[in-house]
C-alpha cells in the first residue's frame, strides 16, 4: 500500500483468532479417514481402502467426464485390433473396428427403459446418455484400440451410467442411486451388449489395473468448480436457515404436532440440523427417536454456530434418542457421538458414491434402512 500511497497509514484488525469460528473440541465431529474415524466403530476402513479399492475414485473422474475411459483407450492405442502383426481378418459380417461401438450400443434399442427401471435411474437420462455417446467421435478409436468384446462393452456401460448420473447431479436431484444399483445398471448394460452379467466387477477391476484407463490429475480449478457445485444450492440454504431459521423450526413443529405418537422425526443434511435445533429448543414428548442422516448438525454445534446450543454446553435431558448416520466420502456427514457420549449412535454406511453423489445416495442404500428400522420405538 505504501507503494501506491506513502502518506496512508495503516493499522491490523485480526479478528479472526479471538472473534473466528473454530471447531471446539479439535475436530470430533469430523469423520477422519486416517485409518480409524475418532469415535467411530472399531474396524472402521481407512483412508487407503476408501475410494480405491471398489473404485470410487475412478467414478469420481467418470462423473466428471463420462468419455474419460473410452478416450484413454482410445488415445493409447494398446491392443488394436490390428494387432502387432498388421491388420487381422474379420469374421465375415463382423462390424469394423470402427463401427463395433455403436453396433455394441444398437443392441440397447427398446431396453434402455427396463434397464433404467431396474437399477431406478431415470428412464429419459439413460436414454440421452445413449443418444450422446453413439453420436460421440471417441467411439471410433475406441473400437479400434479394444478389441476384446465385453471390456469394449463394460466400458460403453460404465460412460452411460456415469453420464446418466452426472445429469442426475447436475439437475439436483435428491436422490441418486447408490453404488449397488449404480453397479446394476452397468451390469444389465453390459450383458445387454453381450457381456457376461456377472463380469461387471472383473471389468471394473481390469480397469483400474490399466494405468492407461485411469485418469491421474485434474486440474485443480475443475475440482474446485465441482466442489463449489456440489455444495450450492445446500450451503446458501444452511446460511438461509442460520439468519432465519424460526419459521423452519415453526412449521416442523406443526408437522409434528400433526401425527399421532410416538413420532421419529427423519432429517437429512440441512433437515437434520432444523430437526435437532428445532428438539432442543422446544420439547416434544411425541418424538421418540431423532435420525439425521448425512448431516452437519454436529460440526455447527462444535463450530458455534448452531442456534439453539453452543458448544460445549451438553445436550438437554428432553432431547430424544439420536441416531446419526452418515458415509465418509459424504463431505457434508459428520459424527456426533464424540461430542456427545452416550447421548448419539453414530452408524457409518457405505453408499459407494464419490462426492457429491454420496450426498444423495443415502435413500438407495439399504444400510440406512436397516439402521433406521433397528432403532423404531
Amino acid at each position: 500500500m505504501l507503494e501506491f500511497a506513502p502518506d496512508v497509514r495503516t493499522a491490523s484488525c485480526y479478528w479472526g483468532g479471538e472473534l473466528g469460528a473454530r471447531l471446539g473440541a479439535g475436530g470430533l465431529s469430523v469423520p477422519y479417514t486416517g485409518g480409524r474415524s475418532r469415535g467411530g466403530p472399531d474396524g472402521a476402513i481407512g483412508a487407503e481402502a476408501i475410494g480405491t479399492a471398489d473404485g470410487t475414485e475412478l467414478w469420481a473422474d467418470l462423473y466428471r467426464d463420462p468419455l474419460a475411459e473410452l478416450a484413454a483407450a482410445a488415445g493409447s492405442g494398446a491392443g488394436s485390433a490390428s494387432g502387432p502383426g498388421g491388420s487381422a481378418e474379420l469374421p465375415l459380417g463382423a462390424a469394423l473396428p470402427a463401427e463395433r461401438p455403436r453396433a455394441l450400443l444398437s443392441a440397447l434399442d427398446g431396453h434402455v427403459g427396463d434397464i433404467a427401471r431396474g437399477a431406478g435411474l431415470p428412464a429419459p437420462y439413460l436414454a440421452a446418455a445413449v443418444a450422446e455417446l453413439a453420436a460421440s467421435a471417441v467411439l471410433s478409436g475406441a473400437g479400434a484400440a479394444v478389441p476384446d468384446e465385453e471390456e469394449l462393452a463394460r466400458l460403453l456401460a460404465r460412460a452411460l451410467v456415469a453420464a446418466a448420473l452426472a445429469a442426475l447431479l447436475d439437475a439436483d436431484a435428491p436422490v441418486v442411486p447408490d453404488g449397488a444399483a449404480r453397479d446394476a445398471a452397468v451390469a444389465a448394460l453390459a450383458a445387454r451388449m453381450g457381456a457376461r452379467p456377472e463380469g461387471s466387477e472383473r471389468g471394473l477391476g481390469a480397469a483400474l489395473a490399466r494405468p492407461v484407463l485411469r485418469i491421474a490429475s485434474h486440474q485443480v480449478v475443475r475440482r474446485r468448480r465441482a466442489l463449489t457445485d456440489a455444495a450450492h444450492p445446500a450451503a446458501a440454504d444452511v446460511m438461509l436457515y442460520l439468519a432465519h431459521g424460526e419459521p423452519l423450526r415453526r412449521r416442523l413443529r406443526e408437522a409434528v404436532e400433526e401425527l399421532e405418537p410416538p413420532v421419529v422425526v427423519i432429517g437429512h443434511s440441512l433437515g437434520g440440523i432444523i430437526a435437532l435445533d428445532a428438539l432442543i429448543a422446544s420439547p416434544s414428548p411425541r418424538v421418540a427417536l431423532l435420525v439425521t442422516v448425512g448431516s452437519q448438525a454436529p460440526f455447527l454445534y462444535e463450530s458455534g454456530a448452531l442456534p439453539g446450543l453452543v458448544h460445549p454446553e451438553p445436550l438437554p435431558e428432553h432431547l430424544p434418542d439420536w441416531l446419526n448416520v452418515y458415509d465418509r466420502r459424504d463431505l457434508l456427514g459428520y459424527v456426533g457421538a464424540p461430542l456427545f457420549p452416550g447421548r448419539v449412535t453414530d452408524v457409518e454406511v457405505d453408499n459407494r458414491q464419490p462426492f457429491p453423489a454420496a450426498h444423495s445416495a443415502y435413500w438407495t442404500n439399504p444400510a440406512v434402512y436397516r439402521a433406521i428400522a433397528a432403532r423404531l420405538p
